[in-house]
């Protein structure tokens, strides 16, 4: 596998539309995603003193954060207002690849911060909500 750019980690945004068009949220500095999975034990006394676990079963989820500078576009809005409203929306993570993830998550944070005489800059953790898909 090539060594990819963290710069070409990028976090989109859906625009509500059919079909949907994702936005990339600009002014993101890194970003960071999380894939678990918790298993269903279903060890017996017939298992040998081997544990057990069932395929397919238990619940997986995708964790994002991201942090960058706030430059006011339109996507870091829409997050903003996701935030507000504690609404889903549909996300994408695309890679430096080609590949793409995408799925419906919930923003879980929205953190603002700024020095006197230095820039505004934010971050936020995003939460999947349902299958989160690689394409």
């Amino acid at each position: 596998m090539a060594v990819e750019k963290g710069s070409a980690f990028l976090l989109k945004v859906g625009d509500g539309g059919s079909p949907i068009a994702y936005a990339t949220v600009a002014g993101l500095r890194t970003t960071q995603m999380s894939v678990s999975g918790e298993a269903v034990n279903i060890t017996s006394k017939d298992s040998g003193g081997w544990r057990e676990l069932l395929s397919g079963a238990g619940i997986r989820a995708v964790s994002v954060s991201a942090a960058g500078l706030f430059t006011g576009s339109a996507a870091e809005v829409r997050l903003r207002n996701h935030v507000l409203a504690g609404t889903i929306d549909d996300y994408e993570l695309s890679f430096e690849s080609g590949e793409r993830m995408r799925g419906r998550f919930l923003i879980t944070r929205l953190d603002y911060a700024g020095d006197y005489n230095s820039e505004r800059n934010y971050t936020l953790s995003l939460e999947s909500s349902g299958p989160v898909v690689s394409l």
